[in-house]
Formats: structure tokens, sequence, C-alpha cells
């Protein structure tokens, strides 16, 4: 005897108004910054024009991943496409990873070489980094209402807070150079841009790969979990007790419980409600899609033995 609960949540048509927004401000100034890093030979610029190629990309398959999430599961998929968005994210993180030790290396080289591609129209390069900061300034606004909805609005709403602090850096280096005259404040500022970059980087992708590995949720305690379902009245057991997350927000968690041999259906029932209720409402996690199996005492199923915890 099983229960099932829960619904597969996925990205909404606000989430798809936002990205193509934020899509939009960040390829018109991306197009504005690689013609002011052309110009100005700004590794700090480039490195903000890469890092927002980067945005495009992931706000691309950010977009696409909002409107296939909307479709409804099949027999096929049966969670629709709602694991996609982790993957999206994943290799979004992994792509701003790869630009954040380029950067690094390519700043490290600047430093060691004073005369290799001197900066040139600080003025030019302030204008740019003000450009840019306004832009990212604008998503931040358009995504900040969901970006804690899924891993993938918050993939792109940290892909948009990063440029526009590596904005904030652009505009630090040209005022520093402007007023100092050291060019190689220009390879500091991408290096800087760059180790901002790469935690944030790390950080989701570690998210996504806990996710895609089926680890139990976060802020999800089993032994407390088994605890809680083996004190419900008239459960004597429970056993292969496992929980993951299909996606963001979409937690799942099996069980086999054991019950005193005869008991009834209706106590069955009363039983079984008593769990659900229990996974919803203890834990900081609320896991509405629930499986039970309900076993009388005696019975052996060696199916899943070597998976218990």
């Amino acid at each position: 005897m099983s229960a099932h609960q829960g619904g597969v949540q996925g990205g909404g048509s606000a989430h798809r108004r936002q990205l193509l927004t934020t899509l939009a401000l960040t390829g018109s100034v991306f197009v504005a910054e690689v013609v002011g890093a052309l110009v100005t030979r700004s590794l700090a610029l480039l490195v903000d024009a890469g890092h927002m190629m980067t945005d495009m990309a992931v706000l691309i398959a950010s977009t696409v991943t909002a409107v296939l999430m909307e479709r409804r599961p099949t027999n096929r998929r049966t969670w629709g496409w709602s694991r996609l968005e982790v993957i999206t994210a994943a290799g979004g993180a992994l792509v701003l990873l790869a630009v954040g030790i380029y950067a690094i290396v390519e700043a490290v080289l600047r430093l060691l070489s004073p005369g290799r591609d001197q900066v040139q129209q600080r003025g030019l390069l302030l204008f740019f980094g003000i450009l840019g900061l306004a832009a990212n300034v604008g998503s931040i606004l358009v995504l900040a209402s969901g970006h804690k909805d899924n891993l993938n609005m918050r993939a792109a709403f940290l892909e948009v807070v990063n440029d526009a602090l590596g904005s904030v850096a652009v505009l630090v280096s040209a005022v520093v150079m402007m007023v100092t005259g050291w060019a190689g404040f220009d390879a500091v500022a991408g290096g800087v841009i760059a180790l901002l970059m790469i935690p944030r980087a790390i950080k989701l992708l570690a998210s996504s790969v806990s996710v895609l590995l089926e680890e139990t949720p976060a802020d999800l305690d089993m032994a407390k979990v088994r605890k809680h379902l083996e004190g419900v009245p008239g459960v004597l057991e429970v056993h292969d007790l496992h929980a993951n997350s299909v996606s963001t927000g979409l937690p799942q968690l099996t069980a086999h419980v054991i019950v005193r041999q005869g008991t009834s259906p209706v106590e069955n029932e009363r039983i079984l409600t008593s769990m659900q209720r229990c996974l919803r409402d203890h834990f900081p996690v609320s896991v509405e899609h629930t499986t039970f199996q309900i076993e009388q005492q005696g019975h052996r199923d060696s199916s899943g033995e070597h998976l218990d915890m």
C-alpha cells in the first residue's frame, strides 16, 4: 500500500519574462563592452565582457529551461523537465569557473609583463564601466523577486550580481589609473573580478551536483525523520528510508513501514496520514511528495536491503 503526494513545480511565465528582459539588457551591454575592450585594451573590461557572454549563455539556457519546465509530465517523463534546471545551473557554473581561471592567469601574465597590452583611453573605460553597472543593476531589480524560486533563477541572478561587481571593479580600475597613472591596476581589477566569480561558481556547482547525485536535501536530518516516523502509533519499524530532490523545491521521500500483523485498512490509512503530516510539518524541509510501502510484521522483502541506511 502506498501514498503519493505532491506535484511537479516548474518555472512560470513570470520567470520567462524576467529572463528575457535580463537577456536583452545583458546582450546590449555585452556588445558595447566587447567594442570597449578592443578599443581600450582593458583586461578588466575584457573579462567583464567575457563574463557577460557567459551570462548570455546561461540566460538563454535558463529561458529555454523555464519554458520547458512549464510542460506537463508525460508517461515518458513523469517528473516533466524539472531536473533540467539543475543541469543548466551546473553547466553555467562550469563555464563561469573556466572564465574565472582564465582571467586570473591573464592577470598574472600582465602584471609580470608591464608592457603587455597597455590600457588606452581610460575615460572611455570609465564610461563603459558606468554603462555596465547601470545595466546590471537593472537586471538585478528584474530578477530579484524570483531568484529564490529555483536553481535556474538563482544561477541567472548570481550571474548578474557577479557582473555588477565586475562593473564596479572596472570603474575603480579606470579611476585609479586616471589618478595614479599605473596601468597595472587594470590587471589587478581583472583578477579581482575573477576571484569574485570563482567561489560563487563553485557554490552553485556544488548545489547542482548535490541534486544530481540525489543526496539528502539540506536541513533534512534522516535520523530524526526515522525517529519521528517510528514514533507514529502503530509503526513498528521503518527501513529502506531514502530522500532526495528531483529539482529545487521538489524533495521526495520513500520508505518501507512495518506494522503489526493483522492491522486493518482503516488503521493503515491513519498511519499513512500521520506519516505524511509528519513529513510536511516537523522539519525545515517540507516533503510534500512521499511514498510509503506498508508491510505486515514478519514480511520479508530483500529487493532493497542493500540500500537501507
